[in-house]
């Protein structure tokens, strides 16, 4: 959405220069770096540690925009909102980043860093532009181009102080914001904004903990962790201090974030008020946030088990739940998979005589109420804008919509890619990776840059901000690393029985369960929270209690019956109390001593819990691993389905103490070394690694992918370069042009098309797949596409084919029961999708693998795992044709004004605005709009040389 920006008269102008020339006077005589840095007091004097080889040899190149410096003071935030200025460094990667749409076709090995920074290890004399000493053991130093801080400790406890510090610097108003977000007080903290509202009760009900519970989680990691787990917290604890420090350094020195003074915590003239300090639990919320976010998978079988009793109804139980699978598709053969050497890993597979499933009596689900008590504007956004002094009032209402806006952090979305070319296949004899995480567009990002080296830590890349200590996806001396959410299933749902204590009658609105045949209470966890419009958020007061009821199988989500008995559905993920736990893996990914080939990474990568592909390469192997606290379920269990809570159907050893189980042993994780390439952007692993959700088939987002590699790879003599044009062609190319496109156009064109109106929209499209389905500008600068029309025209026909091609056959019920479980559509344009509009990520969700298959089916082309029947024109090639011809017409007719029709950013009919990334703010700067690309957030570009 687009931010609030002032209307000035000449007084307030005025005003918002005094105040700027006033507030800043504390910074300049506070520090002896430039002031829009916001940094503490400088000094040369500290002793840096050891030198170490850099293995790279100036092949390493990474990128993150829009910028690293996430802090505005209050008088830069006004001076955005007035002038359009911007603090330094706080979008000077933005322009490089966009620049690779144009500039990938003429891409070179020499012109990588025109479009990516230099990755090497420390900086050069000449390129310093700041050295800080926050304490005698640690420097912290800047480069000029970047503002990069590059961290070197001579002690251990130093070098993490310095991370917290260097967090505090560039991004402490988000962390801030982030460890509300997962305690489920954002709304206290920011305002009451409908958006606000939105994610605590998104985010809180998935990761609900009391202080005790974050304490035990600190505790655990520290007693069951042995010498590394102590380590991993004295590191937490030293981070913490040092955010804590710059925190009180920057609040006593009047340059911390503006943001405390729009949203009420801090006086604007007389400084009076709190930054609250943070603390180690703090980490644990902000990981609660980060892993559920980007590190979780499974769960939605109470929607699947929906959509498989709408195929029973119509179908009956055999043939309906025959067709449920063909959509399901668990374990597709013609699925792009990242191991395709073709070595099975079996997990959560489909049993042979499925035993506990608990399907709930049709009609009876109903979600679990979560929200309680609403006063004032809870739920409805209403808004009491308060006074505000004229040199505020260009900052009024900057957080109207909420400090995120709507849809940025959604639950459905998937993220990252990899491309990795083995040393036999590469120009070089070394393996080359171009990597990295999805993870949204955000102003500041969610991850910064940092570069460790002290005692035990060597390390160059990204970090999630507040949870920093090492960074989690970057470079090594000699090797690089990176990863992908995969999403496989740790996440299941229980039926627990309800039922009375005193032996009454349960209802559906009862508080105990049958934990082992013992009628036990929910746990009731609350917030209640309330809020007061601010300067930035004029919502008015407002407040409400949320409640979620935990019980030993995870917390309630919905409440239904099966076979007239009331019951509770749960929802149980493996690393819910293990928050943290992944903190190990981490340091062994930075600890040089640990981490010294493949097999040392595979092994760091398995102490990671949260489901994710890692990917490596030094100057000899490319490796792979997929990491995640997998149960090992009880023999029988559907994992895609409800099951019953008892003691059969638990996972095995499970301990809901602590919630701990038996997990798989590492052997049987997806993994792999030397394989001649890899590929993953959220696709399937391995065969017979079963999916956890939906639209992993024929086709996926993972094709643009495999196909381009798979070529480079027999062509021989992959470079930095050949593999970035890989990546970056995919990164504008439109799935459904490049996969479907054909049999679409095969089956039109199986008859003459006599209608001119649809010859010409059919020559359109097939000159723009000719041309390679992409969604580019015609020139640098243009904002308009080359082949728009037929952007258009695709754009307006994906959704009215698949329903005209699949809801007449599945009817109406099924049909909404299985796009409740996979949207049809998630192009950039289609703002519907799960990411919302404007935020890059597309084609991970949508039908396109249904479309294929059906139409190969009608095609009588070779199909492996065929839907349970031929959907389009009921089998009927010349009735299907006329579907599609049907709804071509309708979409070919309508203007562009309809399809795209516009938003707080975009006037209606601009094609180019409704795809393009907008950076979301979390703050008070925002920053220029760039093209649409599908591509890593944080991306790095590696080959190294050597190795040690």
């Amino acid at each position: 959405m687009r931010r609030r920006t002032g209307r000035l008269t000449p007084a307030t102008a005025a005003a918002v220069c005094a105040l700027g020339a006033a507030l800043l006077v504390p910074l300049e005589r506070a520090s002896a770096v430039p002031a829009a840095l916001d940094r503490a007091p400088a000094s040369t004097s500290a002793p840096a540690a050891d030198p170490v080889t850099d293995h790279c040899a100036n092949r390493c190149a990474d990128i993150l925009p829009p910028g690293q410096n996430g802090n505005a003071t209050l008088a830069e935030i006004l001076a955005h909102q007035v002038f359009g200025t911007r603090p330094g460094h706080s979008s000077d990667q933005l322009a490089r980043y966009d620049a690779l749409v144009a500039g990938q076709s003429g891409l070179t090995d020499e012109k990588l860093t025109d479009f990516f920074n230099d990755a090497s290890f420390g900086v050069p004399a000449d390129r310093v532009e700041s050295v800080i000493t926050p304490r005698p053991d640690v420097t912290i130093t800047r480069d000029k181009q970047t503002g990069v801080p590059h961290i070197k400790g001579t002690t251990r406890y130093g070098t993490e102080f310095g991370a917290g510090y260097a967090a505090g610097q560039d991004r402490l108003w988000m962390m801030d914001l982030f460890r509300h977000i997962g305690r489920g007080e954002l709304t206290p903290f920011a305002g009451g904004a409908l958006a606000n509202q939105g994610l605590e009760q998104q985010f809180w009900p998935a990761a609900p903990y009391t202080e005790a519970d974050y304490e035990a989680q600190i505790e655990r990691i520290r007693t069951t962790g042995g010498e590394r787990g102590e380590l991993a917290m004295a590191d937490a604890q030293a981070y913490v201090d040092g955010i804590n420090a710059y925190r009180q350094q920057s609040k006593n020195g009047r340059y911390f974030p503006g943001e405390y003074v729009l949203t009420g915590k801090v006086d604007a003239i007389t400084n009076a008020g709190e930054i609250q300090p943070f603390k180690v639990t703090d980490l644990i919320s902000i990981a609660s946030v980060v892993g559920g976010q980007f590190g979780g998978g499974g769960g939605g079988e109470v929607q699947a088990a929906l959509s498989l009793l709408a195929a029973q109804q119509k179908y009956g139980v055999a043939e309906g739940t025959r067709v449920w699978e063909s959509f399901r598709q668990r374990d597709d053969p013609e699925a792009v998979l990242t191991v395709h050497d073709g070595t099975a890993f079996p997990y959560a597979r489909k049993p042979a005589q499925p035993r506990g499933t608990a399907l709930p009596d049709p009609g009876s689900v109903r979600p679990e109420q979560l929200v309680y008590d609403r006063t004032g504007s809870a739920g409805t956004g209403a808004k009491a804008p308060v006074r505000v002094p004229a040199l505020l009032k260009p900052a009024q209402g900057i957080f109207d919509d909420g400090v995120i806006p709507p849809g940025s952090l959604s639950a459905g979305r998937g993220m990252s890619n990899a491309l990795l070319v083995s040393g036999e296949h590469t120009a070089s004899g070394n393996p080359v990776a171009v990597f990295g995480p999805q993870t949204g567009y955000f102003a500041p990002q969610l991850l910064m840059l940092q570069e460790l080296q002290g005692p035990g830590i060597s390390a160059r890349g990204a970090a999630f901000a507040g949870v920093g200590m090492y960074v989690q996806m970057g470079r090594g001396q000699d090797y690089a690393w990176s990863a992908t959410s995969s999403g496989q299933d740790i996440t299941d749902t229980y039926a627990v029985e309800l039922c009375e204590p005193d032996g009454s009658a349960p209802t559906s609105a009862s508080a105990h369960y049958l934990r082992h045949s013992v009628c036990t209470p929910m746990e009731k966890m609350e917030r209640v929270n309330s809020w007061k419009p601010s300067v930035a958020d004029s919502t008015a007061a407002g407040s409400y209690r949320l409640q979620v009821r935990r019980t030993e199988y995870g917390m309630v989500t919905h409440r239904a019956t099966i076979g007239g008995k009331p019951v509770a559905y749960t929802s149980l993920r493996t690393t819910y109390r293990h928050e943290a736990d992944s903190i190990i893996g981490f340091q062994m990914l930075n600890d040089p001593s640990y981490t010294k080939d493949a097999a040392s990474f595979q092994r760091a990568a398995s102490h990671i819990g949260y489901a994710f592909n890692w990917f490596y390469a030094d100057s000899r192997t490319a490796a792979y691993f997929n990491s995640g606290m997998n149960p090992v379920r009880a023999p029988g269990v559907d994992p895609a389905l409800p099951v019953r809570a008892e003691p059969a159907y638990e996972w095995q050893d499970y301990d809901p103490a602590y919630n701990t189980a038996a997990y798989t042993p590492f052997a049987e994780h997806p993994q792999s070394a030397g394989q001649d390439y890899y590929i993953s952007w959220n696709n399937r692993q391995a065969k017979e690694y079963d999916t956890a959700g939906f639209g992993f088939g024929a086709v996926h987002r993972g094709d643009l992918l495999d196909d381009r590699v798979k070529e480079l790879v027999a062509d021989g003599g992959v470079t930095r370069a050949s593999l970035t044009r890989a990546m970056a062609e995919a990164a504008v190319t439109d799935l459904r042009g490049e996969q479907v496109l054909p049999e679409l156009l095969r089956v039109v064109r199986s008859a003459p098309v006599t209608d001119p109106q649809l010859d010409t929209a059919v020559k359109q499209l097939e000159a723009w797949g000719a041309a390679g389905a992409q969604r580019r500008e015609t020139a640098p600068g243009s904002r308009s596409y080359g082949h728009s029309a037929a952007v258009r025209i695709m754009d307006a026909w994906w959704p009215r084919l698949v329903e005209a091609q699949f809801r007449p056959a599945l009817g109406d019920g099924l049909y909404q029961a299985l796009t409740a479980s996979l949207p049809v559509d998630e192009s950039p344009a289609s703002s519907h999708g799960p990411t919302g509009a404007h935020s890059g990520s597309a084609f991970q969700y949508g039908w396109w693998g249904y479309v294929d298959k059906d139409l190969r089916q009608i095609l009588g082309d070779p199909v492996q795992s065929p839907t349970a029947t031929t959907y389009c024109g009921n089998g009927t090639l010349n009735t299907c044709r006329d579907s599609l011809l049907t709804t071509l017409r309708t979409a070919a007719s309508l203007p562009a004004t309809t399809v795209y029709p516009g938003d707080d950013n975009c006037a209606a009919g601009n094609q180019w605005c409704t795809d393009a990334i907008i950076h979301r703010p979390l703050g008070g700067i925002t920053h220029p709009t760039t093209n649409w690309q599908n591509r890593p957030t944080y991306q790095q570009v590696v080959e190294f040389g050597s190795h040690r």
